[in-house]
């Protein structure tokens, strides 16, 4: 195992991604474990940080570390000393706070715990899958660049070049037709796996998704094969991620608080923090 970590991690300069990485990994996790246990109001743990009536969001901290590793790691001119390491490490930690609430930089409104809360829980699985390729030596695109030319390849450079920025140009539209048809994962790991971007952008659209408002008229065949696929396929994919996101970072409530509060009356829940079961919906991705 060491001289594996030694060989693919610290030989091909990647520690200060490795570090990077498992920073925002440990930092996400005991981010959500804090969060729940003050949401679960135990007694023996912490608060809310705030100030006066303003509550600071973990978001602020987060900026704060990103700002302090993405400076130091600018200031360290070796990327294999330890103080370089050490600055990945924090900005791994910022990260996966500011991430942690970027539904709420989304949306600009403190959706936490709403279901629009879960494009937070999204963006981190997407860093933490991208730093994972990264990791495992997988470039997006093939964006390795071209490497130095032999003495006696000055003719073929010129073609490879063409080839290269037709690839180039070729993949990047494929993954755009995909994330038009509301397929972000299938976008996202096409742009390492460049096979899958011709399978997404060859399927049909997703419901909804900008394609398929463009393209296909209600009712038409194309709409009501995109639904079947949807019913059939997607929704089961759907309810695993969703029970897997809150298995790691809690139950979302599917509505948010001041619907539930304009929702209470006689007979019905009026904690904003207990939503009602009656005011619940069926999950829509």
């Amino acid at each position: 195992m060491d001289e594996f970590f030694e060989r693919r991690i610290v030989d091909t300069g990647r520690l200060p991604l490795f570090c990077f990485f498992v920073a925002f990994i440990v930092t996400f996790v005991l981010t959500r474990v804090n969060v729940r246990l003050i949401r679960a109001n135990v007694r023996w743990w912490f608060r809310n940080v705030t100030a006066g009536d303003v509550h600071i969001h973990h978001v602020v901290f987060g900026v704060v570390l990103m700002l302090l590793g993405g400076v130091a790691g600018f200031a360290v001119p070796s990327a294999h000393s330890w103080p370089n390491v050490l600055a990945a490490s924090v900005f791994g930690m910022g990260a996966a706070l500011v991430l942690d609430e970027f539904a709420l930089i989304l949306h600009l409104q403190d959706v936490y715990w709403t279901e629009k809360g879960r494009a937070s829980v999204d963006a981190v699985f997407v860093a933490i899958a991208v730093t994972g390729l990264l990791l495992l030596g997988v470039h997006p695109l093939g964006l390795t660049g071209i490497a130095q030319p032999d003495p006696g390849e000055e003719v073929t450079r010129p073609v490879l070049l063409v080839v290269y920025v037709a690839s180039l140009s070729v993949n990047l539209a494929l993954a755009v037709i995909a994330l038009l048809k509301g397929k972000i994962w299938t976008g996202l790991l096409g742009l390492f796996v460049p096979v899958v971007l011709f399978v997404g952008a060859a399927r049909v659209a997703r419901p909804g998704s900008p394609w398929s408002r463009w393209l296909y008229a209600p009712g038409s065949r194309k709409y009501r094969r995109a639904v079947r696929r949807e019913e059939r396929y997607r929704r089961p994919i759907i309810r695993a991620k969703i029970w897997i996101q809150e298995f790691i970072a809690g139950r979302h409530d599917l509505l948010p608080p001041e619907s539930r509060r304009r929702r209470s009356g006689p007979g019905r829940t009026g904690d904003p923090g207990v939503p009602d079961r009656r005011d619940r919906r069926s999950p829509v991705d």
